[in-house]
């Protein structure tokens, strides 16, 4: 049940998973996110992937070029881990003003992820260095056996590898990436104080039957993929709970119309034009408003040991129709999450610096 508070004033808030992409692409990823969030962590899967701390700097270098005048941004980065990537490197990880985390991938799991890891047993001197120097690992936990279906990709990974990755590295501070399983939320909420989860508007508000009951919407295509009402309900439970080890993570992944509109179309949801709106009409309409600042602006802070932000942001109960377009790269536009459906609330923006 809704509650009827017209205007809701929160922290800034930060996105703690997020795709920019590169190249032209950051002239409209960038403000999209900078118009909401001070801070977000930023996924290295491009192509080539970043895997350096010199090319995660020059990555940060272009993405700030596009900020919009008058908006504070900081793009905290991320290293994209190989099966050969050194210890060394994640020392001068830990020691770089840019790079907060690396990022595990297994190889094949999503966009640009052929480089990803094969072997996990591989990168075990990695891992150590990373719990030594406090460097949280950010995990995109699927297996990518292909025998394994894929909505049982995720709770295998538990069993297979997050559940041994925790036990060695008991100090390593690990986000289980856009988390999407009721077993997932089980294993957060027992694990110790160095595990947390980020979870996106699309697992909160969709489940496998809105992607695929009475036709195919290829705009709620992702990875990991929508599961069943089970799982969607213990992830809203998981979120309202007020439990600190859950925090925002729009996983906002840009893809063009045509590629997502195509025989093969490419896995990812556009929510950062509205990801705080989509945020707070769930909290919303599970009667937990209250809960919203702590979620988006506080739990995912405390968790990387970084200070809150000092502004805030006003959001106003109004009706908000989502565009079914916007621009981008190609004469096809994107297409947001939750395009053409109409929200309730309206993030105000100041537009007199800009």
């Amino acid at each position: 049940m809704s509650s009827k508070k017209s205007e809701l004033e929160i922290i800034t808030p930060d996105d703690w998973h997020l795709h920019l992409r590169d190249g032209e692409s950051l002239a409209y990823t960038v403000p999209a996110t900078s118009r909401t969030f001070a801070r977000a962590i930023v996924m290295p899967n491009l192509a080539p992937p970043v895997v350096t701390v010199i090319q995660a700097e020059q990555y940060q270098q272009r993405i700030l070029k596009h900020v919009p005048k008058g908006q504070a941004f900081e793009p905290l980065m991320t290293l994209y881990l190989t099966d050969t990537i050194s210890p060394d490197e994640i020392t001068k990880a830990s020691q770089s003003k840019s790079v907060y985390a690396c990022k595990l991938y297994p190889a094949g799991a999503t966009t640009n992820s052929a480089s990803g890891v094969a072997n996990l047993n591989r990168l075990d001197p990695v891992f150590e260095v990373m719990q030594q120097v406090d460097l949280p690992l950010l995990v995109h936990g699927e297996v990518t056996d292909t025998h394994v279906d894929i909505f049982d990709r995720e709770k295998i990974f538990i069993d297979q590898h997050l559940k041994p990755l925790q036990k060695k590295f008991p100090k390593l501070r690990i986000v289980f990436e856009h988390i999407t399983t009721a077993e997932a939320v089980e294993f957060v909420m027992n694990a110790p104080e160095y595990i947390g989860a980020t979870i996106t508007p699309q697992h909160l508000l969709y489940n496998r039957n809105d992607m695929l009951a009475g036709g195919i919407r290829p705009h709620l295509y992702c990875l990991p993929i929508l599961k069943g009402n089970r799982h969607q309900r213990a992830l809203q439970q998981a979120v309202i709970s007020g439990n600190p080890k859950f925090f925002l993570g729009t996983d906002s992944a840009p893809h063009s119309r045509d590629k997502k509109e195509a025989s093969c179309g490419c896995a990812g949801c556009y929510s950062a034009p509205v990801a705080i709106e989509l945020y707070t009409s769930f909290f919303d309409e599970m009667g937990a408003l209250d809960r919203l600042e702590g979620f988006a602006s506080v739990f995912g802070v405390d968790f990387y040991g970084l200070p809150k932000n000092k502004d805030k942001i006003l959001l106003l109960r109004s009706e908000n129709k989502v565009p079914e377009q916007l621009p981008y790269i190609g004469p096809s536009g994107i297409a947001p999450l939750a395009g053409g459906h109409i929200l309730n609330w309206k993030q105000q923006v100041d537009t007199s610096n800009t």
